[in-house]
């Protein structure tokens, strides 16, 4: 059950979330750090 609930997640995720992949880290600003991080934690927790 949990790992449905992070996969589906995952996809809202990638249909509402701007993806930072072409950026680099050091010049994020503290909210899409917060976004890259909270991301991050949705797709490890999928995967497990």
């Amino acid at each position: 059950m949990k790992k449905a609930l992070f996969k589906v997640l995952v996809k809202v995720n990638n249909v509402i979330l701007p993806s930072l992949i072409k950026k680099d880290p050091n010049k994020l600003t503290n909210f899409q750090k917060a976004i890259l991080g909270y991301r991050y934690w949705v797709l490890t927790n999928a995967l497990d």
